[in-house]
């Protein structure tokens, strides 16, 4: 279980803001797996300067995947940042990171003291509308360790987030994750249970989520 980690310095420069955020953290109920929810990890007025930040400076891209021997593009625009080094594969792709920019340097720093654990990339997805979506899958390449921690902070629009079990069809939770909230999975998790961001025909504005990892370095 991931738990939060407020320690030494850090915790003296936390404002009373990111301890209440702390304070309001749960645990989700996961057979074979570990979750922490933290629905008000950002508060609002800061969650959307970040997101204004983030929808203005990132160099946002529509990348095409190969399925069934036919390229067709992915139902959103992504971008990864991170580390020298950290590339990742994802969607049969080789990544090379883009430099951390400041908004994506202090919602890290805010991730990992919340969490406890530490990243060195992120994987950001903007969704433009229902429209845009993400499948069913688990975040389990090789270059992510045995038992990764991915912390996936959404910024914008609501989104309902769905996890079910990769064998007990009987198991599954949705989550709706609102502006400025963190989800951190960790244990064993990416390897029983698989996750989505399933489309809607319901009006819904622009969202941004970010997926923090560790990746191994090359």
């Amino acid at each position: 279980m991931v738990r939060v980690a407020l320690v030494g310095a850090r915790l003296n420069r936390m404002s009373a803001t990111l301890i209440s955020a702390a304070a309001e953290a749960s645990d989700l109920e996961l057979f074979e797996g570990a979750a922490r929810f933290w629905p008000r990890a950002f508060e609002p007025t800061e969650a959307a300067a970040l997101f204004d930040e983030l929808r203005r400076d990132v160099q946002w891209q529509q990348e095409e995947v190969l399925i069934f021997g036919q390229r067709r593009r992915v139902p959103r625009l992504v971008a990864w940042h991170g580390d020298t080094g950290a590339s990742y594969v994802y969607s049969g792709t080789d990544h090379l990171p883009e430099p951390w920019t400041p908004a994506l340097a202090r919602i890290r720093d805010r991730v990992q003291v919340l969490s406890g654990a530490r990243f060195n990339a992120v994987l950001l997805n903007l969704y433009r509308d229902g429209r845009d979506g993400m499948g069913w899958h688990a975040d389990d390449e090789p270059e992510l360790g045995p038992n990764p921690v991915i912390a996936s902070v959404s910024l914008g629009a609501t989104r309902r987030f769905c996890l079910r079990h990769r064998r007990r069809k009987d198991l599954k939770l949705d989550l709706p994750l609102p502006h400025g909230s963190l989800l951190c999975m960790s244990g064993e998790t990416q390897h029983h249970w698989l996750h989505a961001v399933p489309k809607t025909r319901l009006p819904v504005g622009e969202r941004v989520n970010l997926t923090f990892r560790l990746v191994a370095l090359r």
